[in-house]
């Protein structure tokens, strides 16, 4: 795959980084001169950066000790909400992985180059706007009490949507939809907006990378782990939405990361608990998975994330992309001329640490290309690792300090070195903001797809009505429930779950009966099990749901609240709407569209195997 251009990034990088390299390590006196590295399409340019910036770096390299070059490649989690003060469950959580108590003394002891925040998988990271603000001002001044004073990189996945929002509604932060609402709404302004609110916001608390947008192109039906985070299953109209993306993080003063490279979207296995295999020939590589991420480098994206999957098209080794070189030096850096920061996925995934101890995933992911290290499962060991691998030169000074250049370079440019804190008391007011919430639920409301409509029930006429509420999430029956109530009528909700029981379809047949109409939203009742190429008890129980509550006299709408393919399990449903998602914003767009309050104008981004194609949607 050959470029013709160059990207911003290749003009902006292109000031001599061998030359930064050569006079910048304090190891240059002790140690013969090594080979120069490949040279990409941003190394061979002759346009350069501003000689202040490259001194700058020059500078902040000759005062850095080898440990605090290591240090700088890694992207730790940190637990607790506070920089200094944490609970005694943080404090356990801090020990178990560092052996240190707070988040601060964390980044005193590696000075890593960046940290990463969670909720959910155990760090409890986030809050209001105004405590995660505080805790970021207390994670840079931690790291600026070291010398030389180097800022970190704060970064989260905040994609959109309400499958990967590490800022969910309990923090205030509004909830933009998903990627692939966005691609049923085709609006390329719409995924500029909804990136630069994001980027808005995060970078109101501190926050300084989003590992967003996602640039998987999502051709198979049953891929397990990235379903609504892609845009799509065409490759082209991925791409619009991804480079509009890019320019609207930027827009919002964010650094955005694209991932998963080179492309995760034609999966049958979830890289959190194995290693998936991209069976695509190079054709359909540069076809189908490699646009986004060109799209994403043209448009000016700062950082590109790793994918844990094998590509023996590219690689026939086996190698994960994540250590491979062929694919992360030979395919992006050299041929797709990218010189950004290349990010691996998080290396305590089953798609890394199963095939690599912990004191070989970063030192090969490393070699392979990468400059930033996310998420090491043992901290202690791979900073040992690295650190001797660079010692006794399987690792090369020269290498390194490309990195280290790099990273430093991204610091300078995104202004963390400028402007490292936040004000933590002007911070509720962004996430509050009135036209980020009407923003979302304008865009939202040009995103939900009405799929059939066999029976015109929709739009619902006005007036009261006595409606059963019946499947899937007890967030989602209760705001449909609420939307419904709003405009009059009577509501019943049953709560099931994902895998229904009997008793709980005999429930809701039986709460069915004299009602004017049933609701039912599903959450992926079509999912099969790889391994065994059946339905999984998920999709078997919601589908036997649906059908029971089909096989009643009562007008029945069905509602698929994440993937759009649930309607393959029941055909025979005459209504059938598609969301992508479930935030509050969608919720009430999906009402909105069942009362004709919105003409659905959404089209399906993918392929609906053997009913209906990319494209389709109904309006009224």
């Amino acid at each position: 795959m050959s470029r013709t251009t160059l990207t911003r990034r290749g003009r902006l990088a292109a000031a001599g980084l061998a030359a930064a390299v050569a006079v910048a390590t304090p190891y240059a006196a002790t140690h013969a001169a090594e080979p120069d590295p490949p040279a990409t399409t941003a190394t061979q340019s002759t346009l350069g950066r501003a000689p202040t910036q490259h001194g700058q770096i020059v500078s902040l390299m000759r005062h850095m000790s080898l440990q605090q070059k290591v240090g700088q490649l890694f992207v730790i989690e940190v637990y607790g909400r506070d920089a200094n003060n944490v609970s005694d469950t943080a404090k356990a959580g801090n020990q178990r992985l560092y052996g240190v108590d707070t988040p601060a003394q964390a980044i005193a002891k590696y000075q890593p180059g960046g940290v990463i925040y969670f909720t959910t998988r155990g760090p409890d990271n986030i809050g209001d706007a105004a405590q995660v603000a505080t805790l970021s001002n207390g994670l840079q001044r931690a790291a600026l009490q070291q010398r030389p004073k180097i800022p970190l990189n704060i970064a989260v996945d905040q994609e959109g949507g309400a499958l990967v929002a590490r800022f969910g509604p309990a923090s205030g932060a509004t909830q933009m939809p998903g990627q692939m609402a966005l691609g049923a709404g085709g609006s390329t302004d719409d995924a500029a907006r909804s990136a630069e609110v994001i980027g808005t916001e995060l970078a109101a608390v501190g926050v300084t990378q989003d590992y967003a947008p996602v640039a998987d192109v999502n051709l198979n039906p049953n891929n397990p782990v990235i379903g609504i985070r892609s845009a799509g299953a065409d490759s082209a109209a991925v791409s619009e939405i991804v480079a509009a993306e890019v320019g609207g993080f930027d827009d919002g003063d964010l650094s955005s990361i694209a991932k998963h490279f080179p492309g995760h979207g034609d999966t049958g296995t979830d890289s959190h608990y194995g290693l998936p295999e991209v069976t695509h020939s190079r054709e359909e590589l540069e076809a189908i998975d490699l646009p986004p991420f060109e799209a994403a480098i043209d448009a000016g994206i700062d950082a590109i994330m790793t994918a844990h999957v094998t590509v023996p098209a590219i690689d026939p080794s086996g190698e994960p992309a994540t250590m491979s070189e062929p694919i992360l030096t030979g395919l992006l850096r050299e041929e797709m001329g990218f010189d950004g920061l290349i990010v691996t996925d998080a290396l305590d995934m089953q798609g890394a640490s199963a095939t690599y101890p912990p004191d070989v995933a970063p030192v090969e992911a490393f070699l392979a290309g990468a400059d930033q290290l996310l998420i090491p499962p043992q901290m202690d060991t791979a900073y040992a690792a690295v650190l001797d691998a660079v010692k006794n030169g399987t690792i090369s000074r020269k290498r390194l300090d490309e990195s280290v250049y790099r990273i430093l370079e991204h610091k300078l440019e995104n202004k963390i070195f400028e402007s490292p804190y936040v004000d933590p008391a002007a911070a509720p007011a962004v996430f509050s903001n009135p036209a980020h919430k009407a923003d979302a639920q304008a865009i939202s409301d040009r995103t939900t797809t009405l799929v059939k409509n066999d029976d015109d029930l929709l739009p619902l006429a006005p007036g009261a009505k006595n409606v059963l509420v019946a499947g899937w999430g007890v967030d989602t029956t209760a705001g449909i429930a609420a939307g419904l109530q709003k405009r009059g009528a009577t509501t019943q909700v049953l709560q099931s779950g994902t895998t229904p029981t009997d008793a709980q379809i005999d429930a809701a047949v039986a709460a069915a009966a004299g009602k004017d109409l049933v609701v039912v939203p599903t959450n992926n009742a079509w999912q099969i099990n790889p391994a065994t190429g059946q339905p999984t008890p998920a999709s078997v129980a919601q589908t036997k749901l649906v059908k029971a509550l089909l096989a009643t006299d009562v007008p029945v709408i069905v509602t698929a609240m994440r993937n759009p393919y649930d309607v393959t399990s029941f055909p025979e449903a005459a209504t059938v709407l598609d969301t992508y998602g479930y935030t509050s914003h969608q919720l009430e767009s999906l009402v909105r569209v069942l009362y004709g309050e919105v003409n659905p104008s959404g089209k399906l981004p993918v392929e609906i195997p053997d009913l209906f194609p990319l494209g389709h949607g109904l309006s009224y």
